[in-house]
């Protein structure tokens, strides 16, 4: 974690794992404007800053080197719906109740977007929602769909526009139309890159794209194998959705190279409409005065483990990007790197805090400026301590149709160590990730991590009930 100034007198004033109570300079702040660009089945390697040898983000890179990127950004619970519950609603599935797509059970005045709205936002939603029915009473610009690359359109040149363009269309005219006398927050949510899961090609990417990567030969991973599938839970077999996905995308290595080609044709197309939609702020002259978050809800299998998709523990379905930029935060901060814990939940009371609002008592998550910001006592008078930062996290996902479709999940995971818990078979794993970075030696057997496997699972079930 990077390293924080230090500030004289400290005293501790928040809890570790609930949510942390606003800094009294935080809200004497002047309610910035907020941008959230919220790609899809997108995991935490898939940007050029993060070093990945294939893939080109020019424009995310660059917006990296404004702000801070949080190299051990994971979600809560790794799928499409509950993910987005989480997002808005700053809390764990255990208590927000949304186990799938529809509705959370969360007041909507409770959620960040709520609470924007009451405050004097201009709210607006552009793109996938995903946790049906969708409040178009509660936003004041909505544009809802996901689920297709390709939308018929007969206002675009060959009478039709590809999903991406139409989010970047939607956006830009939220930005030109929106009053210019209120705070504006604008979510656009990307289908890309998820596949279009009925659709033979799965990936669909747009005409002009398809020059990239042609000439390159895409990595797989080392635990892209057959032998990596078999070392699954014996409950993990050819019904199984995640090897069912796998199937559709990667079970030939011709068929591998074309899918990941055009799945990543699809982020760099994502990473240039992040920039028009910058630009604009820019040419507004608002940018400098706009939180800008770019996250995913959900990481996403490239074979490792014989899978495809996401829900399931592993490093590669729950670690996702997340940059932030934030207009108070020092220039010392500008183009680093913090590898704490955050989460998907921490962005809902990170957005409040940059709008001056305090974060209902249920919500769990923490507001990230903690890790690049002081605080002050009421009075300003003196420098007040954050309480530590988080160094472990549970990790939840329910069962979808039938255990043998998606079974259920759980995990404790740390960056030295993880227990994972499978509740329909009572199975548990214990991986050590220093030394096991990919999770193929399951230690939860081996006697010399008795102790491990019992302090771990312990402390699993403590993290569990506070989760409700």
């Amino acid at each position: 974690m990077m390293q924080k100034p230090s500030f004289g007198p400290m005293v501790l004033v928040l809890l570790l794992f609930f949510p942390a109570a606003a800094s009294a300079d935080a809200h004497r702040d002047r309610p910035m404007n907020i941008l959230l660009l919220y790609a899809d089945d997108w995991r935490h390697d898939t940007l050029g800053c993060a070093g990945h040898p294939v893939v080109k983000t020019p424009r995310l890179d660059a917006l990296a080197e404004q702000g801070i990127r949080f190299t051990h950004n994971c979600v809560t619970t790794s799928i499409c719906g509950v993910s987005r519950a989480s997002l808005y609603t700053g809390q764990w599935m255990s208590r927000h109740g949304g186990r799938g797509f529809t509705m959370w059970q969360t007041p909507w005045e409770q959620t960040y977007p709520g609470l924007l709205r009451a405050n004097g936002y201009h709210l607006g939603h552009v793109g996938k929602w995903h946790n049906r029915p969708f409040p178009k009473d509660q936003f004041d610009f909505t544009t809802v769909y996901h689920g297709r690359h390709w939308y018929k359109d007969e206002d675009e040149p060959g009478g039709k526009v590809h999903v991406t363009k139409r989010n970047e269309r939607d956006a830009l005219r939220f930005l030109t139309e929106r009053p210019k006398d209120k705070p504006f927050a604008l979510a656009v949510c990307f289908f890309a890159t998820h596949a279009e899961d009925g659709h033979k090609d799965q990936f669909l990417p747009q005409p002009e794209s398809m020059k990239l990567y042609e000439d390159v030969e895409i990595p797989v991973p080392a635990n892209a194998t057959q032998a990596s599938w078999e070392n699954l839970p014996e409950f993990f077999d050819e019904e199984n959705e995640g090897r069912n996905r796998w199937r559709w995308r990667f079970d030939t290595p011709e068929k591998y190279q074309r899918m990941m080609k055009n799945y990543y044709r699809l982020a760099t197309e994502v990473d240039s409409t992040c920039g028009v939609i910058l630009d604009e702020l820019e040419r507004q002259g608002v940018l400098d005065k706009t939180l800008v978050i770019f996250t995913t809800d959900n990481g996403y299998y490239h074979g490792e483990h014989g899978l495809a998709d996401k829900w399931y523990p592993h490093q590669e379905s729950i670690r996702v990007p997340l940059i932030i930029v934030d207009p108070r935060m020092k220039g010392k901060y500008h183009g680093t790197t913090d590898d704490a814990f955050t989460l998907s939940v921490d962005l809902a009371p990170t957005i409040l805090g940059a709008a001056g609002i305090r974060p209902p008592a249920r919500m769990q998550g923490r507001d990230i400026r903690e890790l690049y910001s002081r605080a002050v006592d009421p009075e300003g008078l003196r420098a007040v301590a954050y309480a530590p930062w988080r160094t472990e996290f549970f990790y939840e996902h329910p069962t979808l149709r039938s255990k043998d479709f998606i079974p259920a999940s759980e995990a404790l995971v740390r960056k030295d160590f993880k227990y994972l818990y499978w509740p329909e078979d009572n199975v548990e794993q214990l991986f050590d990730l220093i030394n096991d970075p990919i999770e193929e030696n399951d230690l939860a057997g081996d006697p010399e991590h008795a102790d491990k496997l019992v302090e771990m699972r312990k402390r699993f079930r403590e993290l569990k009930e506070a989760a409700k």
